[in-house]
């Protein structure tokens, strides 16, 4: 089967970790600072993401070769945008809670540089079925990411998961730990991006030597 295909497998498995958005390209880091103070919201965006740039790689995918070059950039602006308005009305129906919390950050989809950057560099000039799996890739690395930040800064900032009171469950606040406020601090996120980027790179030496 074509879809299980090395090349296939490729194209959704390497943004994930040796190409992921984030941490090797360092796109999309201002999501990383807005949302991930708790773990529902970073979900939530994270799915939204990977929804967008999979269809609007689709998409533009299949009509690259009818548009004009120099309005290509509007072309996907318009895309990009039509699936955003889905998202966020889908978001508004079925969990209005979280679209209050990320309030204008999903509009600002819109403007998120990994989407526009697949778009350029991938769908523009292969065929709609890679394009969509390279969106669903780079959004998968997004989203895994975004929930890795929001679950340390959820667990130790505020001691729960998922809303779930974690830390009083086990019994840590009765030996007297208490919620680390800095971690639901914008700082703390781009520490714990740091960090992930220091493991990978500690890992994989050879991310340092290409760049």
């Amino acid at each position: 089967m074509k879809l299980l295909s090395p090349e296939y497998i490729k194209l959704v498995t390497e943004p994930i970790n040796r190409k992921n958005p984030i941490t090797v390209q360092v796109l999309g880091i201002c999501s990383a600072l807005a949302i991930t103070v708790k773990l529902k919201p970073a979900i939530i965006m994270g799915l939204s993401v990977i929804f967008v740039v999979a269809f609007s790689n689709f998409i533009i995918s299949c009509l690259r070769n009818f548009i004009p070059s120099r309005v290509r950039i509007i072309v996907q602006l318009t895309v990009i945008a039509m699936l955003v308005i889905v998202v966020d009305q889908l978001l508004k129906a079925f969990v209005y809670d979280v679209s209050k919390q990320l309030s204008v950050f999903v509009g600002l989809i819109i403007t998120n540089c990994i989407i526009m950057g697949r778009l350029e560099a991938f769908a523009m000039t292969n065929k709609p079925i890679p394009a969509l799996l390279d969106g669903i890739g780079n959004g998968t690395g997004y989203a895994i990411i975004l929930i890795i930040v929001s679950f340390f800064r959820e667990l130790f900032g505020s001691g729960t998961l998922l809303n779930y009171p974690v830390v009083e469950k086990i019994g840590l606040y009765k030996i007297g730990y208490v919620n680390n406020g800095l971690m639901i601090l914008p700082p703390m996120a781009l520490i714990i991006v740091g960090v992930i980027i220091w493991i990978q790179r500690s890992k994989n030496k050879d991310l340092i030597e290409s760049r």
